[in-house]
């Protein structure tokens, strides 16, 4: 779970990378073996039993730097990954974080590029709630809507949601599953682990060969597995 790939010298949340930091880590993943792939296409190899060796890659919110960092690196390195964006909230910015630093977010455009280069391109909702707080009319709109825009922006199926801030309970699960979505990525869902309530480790800037090493290691002894993926 990657976020803003760019200058984290002002990062009270540790969302960022350094595109230097990418590339460490794209080539430890290399290195030991592995290949970075969209959700998508993790989930349909492993279905087909072909998953050894796949790790999916996740970018949340649509940070402009994503097509101006993130992507040529994972070109570099031969990999796909799922972005996450904001329909809502096109060529605005994270006003979400109180803490700041204010972070701009992709255009319509910069969208459409992603996923013109084989990046997959999921919905992270309309505007960036906690949908366990909405109503059920908003959190409607919020799964819903979001998938019908990102679907007539690429004309590519939207089939993968990420829960705004990773909080999720059974009817927000339930919302996401009604609305089409094939799969839905939270963080650490608990008993609610499922295909719509992956769980994903988070990668921040402090994550040298050692930690991701241990993450890796870690990750299915800390998460409960999703059945039947």
């Amino acid at each position: 779970m990657y976020h803003s790939v760019g200058d984290c010298s002002d990062d009270p949340y540790r969302i960022t990378v350094t595109p230097a930091r990418l590339e460490r880590q794209l080539r430890w993943l290399g290195r030991h073996g592995l290949r970075g792939v969209s959700v998508g296409d993790l989930l349909a190899a492993r279905a087909r039993g072909a998953g050894q060796g796949l790790v999916g890659l996740t970018f949340d919110d649509g940070y402009a730097d994503f097509t101006e960092q993130a992507l040529p690196l994972l070109r570099r390195f031969g990999c796909g990954a799922t972005l996450f964006v904001l329909p809502g909230r096109f060529g605005g910015d994270n006003a979400w974080d109180p803490l700041g630093p204010r972070k701009p977010l992709l255009t319509e455009a910069g969208v459409r590029r992603a996923a013109d280069d084989g990046i997959e391109i999921g919905s992270h909702g309309l505007t960036h709630l906690d949908l366990t707080r909405v109503d059920d009319a908003n959190l409607t709109a919020e799964v819903t809507d979001s998938r019908a825009r990102l679907t007539a922006l690429t004309g590519a199926p939207v089939t993968g949601f990420c829960y705004p801030y990773g909080t999720v309970d059974a009817r927000v699960v339930g919302a996401v599953r009604t609305a089409g979505y094939d799969y839905a990525v939270a963080i650490d869902p608990g008993p609610l682990t499922s295909r719509h309530a992956l769980p994903r480790v988070h990668i921040g800037q402090r994550d040298n060969a050692v930690r991701l090493g241990l993450k890796y290691r870690l990750h299915g002894l800390r998460r409960r597995a999703a059945e039947g993926v």
